[in-house]
């Protein structure tokens, strides 16, 4: 929370000085950049929001604890980052059929300062961006700004060197490509936790093999591998065991085979004999 707090610091004092230097020099660039940094505010907002309502504890309605806000955060993050996107790639069409004037001077400070404002925030954050989807969405906001006042700081040294207008939307546009393609990843791992997809990180074939060269296991069926949130990933299984007294000893193996993929919260139905009548629908 503290990095998240800092970050938010710095991005919510230069957005007032981006969106007034944007004005001054008629950059589309920097006013693009000053897009993000708004999202930027807000996605930081959100994201120090959910860092703290993720530590309340779990209730008899929420058993799970408020884990999930933070996949809603993220997912959220990349919807808002898509949408500025486009946004201002169609205000870059706009110029490129109508370029305007662009004062470069102001444009080169107003982009130095916000290159320097983005790299002390993205240096901050980019630790715990591995750990947690909420932070690294916050990571890519911050990320996107920081290219953003790299193509600022490149399209104003084109226009003061050439006089190429055009190099202000073109700049624009590389941006945004970068940019969008990062928020379509963050989007599409949110969206796999939302449905509880099977993690990237897991090969299901694998953990079904490896649960059926347990001792005294059969046969395995109903098997679900999901994440619940950043860094908890659950798993759920029905297994055949027809000696009874072979139970704890098997679930011993399970929870240790289970740790090899990473898997911390296992749940294991053992049932001593087929239940087809009563789980046919889990039968495939």
């Amino acid at each position: 929370m503290r990095g998240l707090r800092i970050a938010l610091a710095l991005t919510a004092i230069f957005l007032v000085a981006e969106v007034i230097g944007a004005f001054v020099s008629n950059s589309l660039t920097l006013l693009a950049d000053a897009g993000h940094m708004l999202t930027d505010v807000a996605a930081l907002s959100l994201s120090l929001f959910v860092a703290w309502i993720s530590r309340r504890p779990a209730t008899p309605e929420k058993t799970y604890g408020y884990w999930r806000w933070e996949i809603l955060a993220a997912f959220l993050n990349g919807a808002a980052l898509l949408l500025v996107s486009a946004w201002i790639v169609w205000e870059a069409i706009t110029r490129l059929r109508a370029p305007e004037h662009v004062r470069e001077g102001t444009m080169l400070v107003v982009a130095s300062a916000g290159l320097l404002v983005n790299l002390v925030a993205a240096w901050v954050l980019h630790p715990m961006s591995e750990g947690s989807l909420n932070v690294r969405g916050a990571y890519l906001h911050v990320l996107s700004d920081l290219l953003g006042s790299v193509a600022a700081l490149v399209a104003a040294l084109v226009i003061h060197t050439t006089g190429w207008l055009l190099a202000d939307p073109i700049a624009s546009i590389a941006m945004t490509v970068l940019i969008a393609r990062g928020s379509w990843r963050l989007i599409r791992e949110s969206i796999d936790i939302l449905l509880e997809a099977t993690p990237a990180s897991v090969p299901l074939g694998s953990v079904r093999a490896q649960l059926e060269t347990i001792p005294g296991i059969e046969s395995v069926h109903d098997l679900h591998v999901w994440t619940v949130t950043s860094g908890v990933i659950a798993m759920s299984v029905h297994a055949i065991v027809r000696d009874a007294e072979r139970h704890q000893h098997v679930l011993e193996h399970v929870l240790d085979a289970m740790s090899l993929f990473g898997i911390q919260h296992v749940t294991v139905q053992l049932e001593s004999r087929e239940m087809y009548e009563r789980e046919h629908h889990l039968h495939p």
